[in-house]
């Protein structure tokens, strides 16, 4: 079976900065997936990368058989059918809301598609409702709590529908209450709606039970480690020696 994603061989970074070093993985469709490693390390490099957010300027990226390479970045149905396929939750909520209300933020993927305005109701309401948050549907973003932000952003994200979640540091600034229902939730998207999730995270108390997976990545922006996230998070001896712990 092909894999739903496959970076081979890839170094990006901006400008004259390298962020990612030859790094090479599969990801197949249904799994949810780790990525570690300390601060600089090219995490959220990695996950922009596999949101089609940050090109590769050397090596490839495929998704579901179709390379992301300039030519493919130009087309705007191909990204258009891509996006609505990937969607990527920044570490910082505020990164991504800017309309004037919480619907209107949910409401605004689905209008970019073309959905109409019927379906665009739907799809606010059930993602609004999955959170819990309905209630906050004329609220202005900006005045929310982080929780609250995160939870829009959140179901921003989840309003198109996507295939794929790609989160950075979900868990990031949000109370412990929060941190569990964020958990259950994404363990949801993944067990039972069969959503693949790829995700950061330094939060290994709030994660469990979360991924099958992790992969690391070094403070010299290479790949080092590919296992079972229990396994991963059970060795002491290398979290210390990865400053990972």
């Amino acid at each position: 079976m092909k894999p739903l994603i496959y970076v081979e061989n890839v170094k990006a970074g901006y400008s004259e900065k390298l962020a990612l070093s030859n790094i090479s993985f599969k990801i197949a469709e249904g799994e949810s997936v780790a990525v570690l490693g300390p601060n600089g390390s090219g995490k959220s490099t990695l996950l922009k990368l596999i949101s089609g957010i940050v090109a590769p300027y050397c090596g490839k990226y495929f998704f579901d058989g179709n390379e992301l390479n300039d030519k493919k970045h130009q087309d705007s149905v191909f990204m258009r059918s891509f996006y609505k396929r990937v969607g990527f939750l920044f570490q910082n909520p505020e990164s991504q809301l800017f309309c004037p209300t919480v619907f209107e933020e949910v409401a605004f993927g689905p209008r970019q598609m073309g959905f109409t305005e019927s379906e665009i109701n739907k799809r606010v309401k059930d993602c609004l409702g999955l959170l819990n948050i309905g209630h906050l549907a004329g609220r202005i973003p900006y005045n929310l709590s982080d929780g609250e932000k995160k939870k829009v952003a959140l179901a921003a994200v989840l309003s198109t529908n996507p295939d794929v979640l790609v989160l950075d540091e979900p868990m990031n600034g949000l109370d412990p209450h929060t941190k569990r229902f964020m958990k259950d939730f994404l363990i949801e998207m993944n067990k039972v709606a069969k959503k693949t999730i790829i995700s950061a995270t330094h939060d290994y108390e709030y994660v469990n039970g979360l991924f099958d997976r992790a992969i690391i990545l070094s403070d010299k922006y290479e790949l080092i480690y590919d296992d079972k996230f229990e396994t991963v998070i059970s060795n002491d001896e290398f979290l210390l020696r990865n400053n990972l712990k």
